[in-house]
């Protein structure tokens, strides 16, 4: 059997993905994707916990653990007791990461217009329509074997006053 990378929906959107991580790294004059899903769950003022992100990226909790002791190092986010459990910390984006999490959304727009440029709305419709497919189908053979799965929605975050 021949592998053809141009014929599997894996390698593409992986590449696809890639160059996505690319451009928008260009985008942020000199930052970097990695805290991405940070911003993108605390992105409305909210906090969350470090296992509660990590779910909701998709990621290994020292993965997670090393993204916020980075992003923590360079100001983005602040950690604060969870009254709820002594045990946890709640992660919130500080004023830097808050401005930081608008570029890297606004970058994110931006690089999503550029690939989907030329596409007419209907192509669109199907693309996420299948896209939607794919993940759902990974994702229940990942529920299937017990391995991390995507969240199919964000989970709820408690507001800052």
């Amino acid at each position: 059997m021949t592998y053809k990378r141009d014929e599997s929906a894996g390698y593409l959107t992986n590449w696809a993905g890639r160059l996505f991580v690319r451009a928008i790294e260009r985008r942020l004059a000199g930052g970097s994707a990695g805290p991405m899903p940070v911003f993108f769950a605390l992105a409305d003022g909210g906090t969350m916990s470090q296992t509660a992100l990590a779910r909701w990226a998709s990621v290994e909790q020292p993965t997670m653990a090393n993204t916020l002791n980075r992003m923590e190092r360079d100001k983005l986010i602040e950690r604060t007791p969870d009254p709820n459990d002594r045990r946890s910390a709640l992660i919130g984006l500080t004023r830097l990461g808050r401005q930081r999490a608008g570029e890297a959304l606004a970058s994110a727009q931006d690089v999503n217009a550029l690939a989907l440029e030329g596409f007419k709305p209907a192509e669109r419709d199907v693309l996420f329509a299948l896209l939607h497919r794919i993940a759902r189908n990974l994702d229940a053979d990942a529920q299937e074997s017990a391995l991390p799965a995507l969240p199919v929605s964000k989970p709820r975050t408690s507001r800052r006053s």
